[in-house]
């Protein structure tokens, strides 16, 4: 199974992406492998020279789990190994391969120990104590190669995010430019929007105006820029329902569970270790952006039009 899966990086083309995958499975599988042979679970120390044989085979094992888990990802899941998607992808699919690797890597640790090993070490049959025993064992082998993988490539992430977030600066502004440069704008950006609560206070705005919207308890802030001024107002709402209300515009996006934000008040979006912030225009507040939302505020800064 391993070489079948091995064949079809390398009809992909083998290039370096694919290389890396290859040698990082390789690396995390022998991190394993050795843990367990310092460790001697599943009676390993009783085998003497048929423990390094035992080892051989488990190392085959895990490394078939890791390119197996691999072809899910890329065709089942559709998430494809890619360094073009973003910080957050790869940090996405690295969790998605631990999820689908370690109860399958385990799964086959346990049809060994139960077929192969069960003959010379009593207690290795399969059952669901030693599924889970050995469920624990590589889950916090897996932990630990994570946390090792993710020191390793830090520098790496860094310069992507860097990357990533002055290329969706550079987004931002042209889209802002594009709004402020046409010369009809659509009279639905200009027209007064009156926004309200489940009592009878209501906000009238002019889209453009608005900053964002906060979540405070059972209230929501409307935060707008007019006259010069800074405006806020109180209603008795859901941010749920100001969402309802203005999804016809889509420069409102939610970067947040308590907040929606006008992308054409966005200053600057700032980056760092991985969190998101939008620098509102002139406030200077810092908006942040939950990381479940980070792809709708990229996926808006693609798509908006101003027609």
């Amino acid at each position: 199974m391993a070489v079948w899966q091995i064949c079809i990086i390398f009809a992909d083309g083998m290039n370096k992406s694919h290389k890396e995958t290859i040698s990082i499975r390789f690396i995390s599988t022998a991190f394993m492998i050795l843990a367990i042979a310092i460790f001697k679970p599943f009676g390993l120390e009783v085998g003497q020279w048929q423990s390094y044989l035992h080892l051989l085979c488990l190392f085959v094992l895990g490394l078939s789990s890791c390119f197996l888990s691999e072809v899910i990802l890329r065709y089942v899941v559709r998430m494809p190994r890619s360094y073009d998607h973003g910080v957050s992808y790869i940090i996405s699919r690295n969790l998605r391969f631990q999820l689908i690797n370690t109860p399958l890597v385990s799964l086959l640790i346990c049809l060994y120990r139960h077929f192969v090993m069960s003959r010379q070490v009593e207690g290795n049959q399969l059952s669901w104590s030693n599924y889970l025993e050995t469920l624990a064992i590589i889950a916090f082998l897996s932990f630990a190669i994570g946390l090792y993988w993710r020191f390793k490539f830090r520098s790496r992430y860094l310069a992507m995010e860097l990357e990533e977030t002055r290329l969706l600066n550079e987004q931002l502004k042209k889209t802002q430019e594009d709004l402020v440069e046409r010369d009809t704008p659509h009279e639905a950006h200009q027209a007064q929007v009156q926004l309200t609560g489940t009592t009878n206070d209501s906000v009238s705005l002019v889209i453009p105006d608005l900053l964002y919207i906060e979540a405070v308890g059972n209230y929501v802030k409307v935060a707008r820029y007019a006259g010069g001024e800074v405006h806020t107002d109180m209603l008795r709402a859901t941010s749920k329902q100001m969402e309802h209300d203005l999804q016809a515009y889509p420069m409102i996006v939610r970067c947040h569970r308590a907040f929606l934000v006008n992308l054409g008040q966005v200053d600057q979006i700032i980056s760092n270790a991985g969190s998101m912030q939008l620098r509102m225009k002139h406030t200077n507040e810092c908006i942040p952006v939950s990381r479940s939302n980070m792809s709708q505020i990229k996926d808006a800064l693609k798509n908006i039009s101003f027609q």
